[in-house]
């Protein structure tokens, strides 16, 4: 396995370097990984925890790294042998990958020495960024699809590069795909891979009717045809059940037929009733070429006769939105007597305003029928009474108000990594997949909608409200003084 240690900013280690020579390097501290709102995604499927613990437990400062480090003449020495014995010793906390989350949550904390807290914000924003991103993609592919048909990740030609492809295809299997092409990632994470044929198949061969004949004796069990090389309705469909009649009298039952262009919707539905007048009702139509969640919810609107989808470039490069926009911020300092010291960011942008001190995350289900009703955010050593009615108010908007009764509390972080050891045991990524939906079906249908979704509601409890406008009020009084 490669050493990834190095995997950071720059400005990590000119920090720890200034954190180390003013004696700060071991203060305690707390820092939370969340996602801000955006116009795009309203909430994400977490994913990457694994990959970011496997870098966050693994560092290891070689002689290389030290000697790399020493080129470049901005530390002593006392502070390059510090890192070359620098290990994880902190705190992990964190949402079981799979879980729905929403803007403003913190879905990972970490608590421990400065210099380590700060020192894994780049890798681990890297990794979770990226996974949750796809697997949220995913996630509102596979929506699209209303259970009709299992999509296909068939994205690592266009993925950005090949860590991308691996990782992202393992995120598109949490979001729920039934299987990807890529090989590498079916071998390292246990997974259905799944590909027939290109169509430089079809065009080696001086027909396409030898080219199909030709493959069906090679996968006479799993024969699926891609029929769009030269003319789907004319000429591919028509070869294609020439060859399903001639495995039929052998005894062998075809897969199907798989369109990569055109318009799906038409040519799915006149496929389908060639197919099925010449016998072969149960021969799949699959479909690819640059699929999404809104051109299969096109498709299905349009009675498209479609059995499975493979999706790829829009998949995996998350086409609309590219980058997630985690964050990673310090929201506590813990004092030497075990005090908890609160800090805040401000900005004009209310957005950009984080949540200060240790934290605990919270879902609400109702009682009755065990939906999910809002999200609640509180400090670390609050208790929340679900024995009593709690109203939400609006973060913005706080006239706003929203009266619970009848609920119950679910909190969403577990502890991941105590003292530096891993404590937390990953699932396989099809036990993730299957959490994953089984949480998504705990929120109604106007939270998950692809056009103009209900705002899912995350508030902050009384107390940490209350703190929160403190520090602005306290800040702000500061500056006015210049202090």
């Amino acid at each position: 396995m490669r050493n990834l240690t190095l995997l950071t900013d720059l400005y990590q280690l000119t920090m720890g370097y200034g954190f180390y020579r003013q004696n700060k390097h071991e203060e305690e501290v707390v820092f939370d990984l969340f996602f801000r709102k955006n116009n795009v995604i309203t909430y994400s499927i977490f994913a990457g925890l694994e990959q970011a613990m496997e870098y966050l437990l693994g560092w290891r400062f070689d002689e290389d790294d030290i000697a790399y480090l020493r080129s470049l003449n901005l530390f002593d020495e006392g502070f390059l042998q510090y890192l070359k014995e620098m290990r994880f010793t902190g705190d992990v906390y964190a949402v079981k990958e799979g879980e729905p989350v929403f803007p403003g949550e913190p879905i990972l904390t970490v608590k421990a020495p400065l210099i380590q807290a700060q020192f894994a914000e780049t890798a681990l924003l890297n990794i979770i960024n990226h996974q949750t991103l796809i697997a949220t993609k995913s996630a509102k592919i596979c929506r699209a699809t209303g259970g009709k048909g299992a999509v296909m990740e068939f994205g690592l030609r266009r993925a950005q590069g090949p860590d991308a492809g691996i990782s992202g295809a393992r995120a598109a299997i949490i979001g729920g795909c039934s299987s990807t092409s890529n090989v590498i990632a079916g071998k390292q994470f246990h997974v259905p891979v799944a590909g027939t044929m290109a169509h430089s198949w079809i065009m080696d061969y001086p027909t396409e009717y030898e080219a199909f004949k030709a493959y069906a004796d090679a996968y006479p069990e799993n024969c699926m045809l891609l029929v769009d090389t030269y003319d789907t309705l004319r000429s591919g469909v028509p070869n294609a059940i020439r060859v399903f009649k001639e495995l039929k009298a052998k005894g062998y039952r075809p897969k199907g037929i798989r369109l990569d262009s055109g318009d799906l919707a038409y040519l799915s539905k006149k496929a389908r009733k060639m197919l099925d007048d010449a016998g072969f009702p149960e021969a799949l139509i699959c479909v690819s070429g640059d699929l999404d969640e809104r051109s299969i919810s096109s498709l299905l609107s349009q009675g498209a006769q479609i059995d499975s989808w493979g999706v790829g470039t829009r998949l995996i490069t998350s086409e609309d939105m590219p980058a997630l926009g985690g964050v990673y911020k310090l929201s506590a300092v813990i004092e030497k007597d075990g005090t908890v010291t609160p800090k805040i960011k401000l900005s004009d942008n209310t957005a950009k305003i984080t949540n200060p001190a240790f934290k605990s995350l919270y879902r609400l289900y109702d009682k009755e029928n065990g939906m999910a009703i809002a999200d609640l955010i509180t400090l670390k050593d609050e208790k929340v009474d679900d024995s009593k009615p709690l109203t939400l108010f609006h973060p913005v908007e706080t006239w706003k108000t929203h009266e619970l009764e009848n609920f119950r509390l679910e909190e969403l972080q577990q502890t991941i990594v105590k003292n530096g050891k891993l404590v937390y045991s990953f699932p396989s990524l099809m036990e993730i997949q299957r959490y994953s939906k089984s949480q998504l079906a705990k929120f109604w249908e106007e939270y998950l909608r692809l056009d103009m979704p209900q705002l899912y509601k995350v508030d902050l409890s009384d107390k940490l409200h209350a703190l929160k406008i403190e520090m602005i009020d306290n800040i702000r009084k500061q500056a006015k003084k210049g202090e």
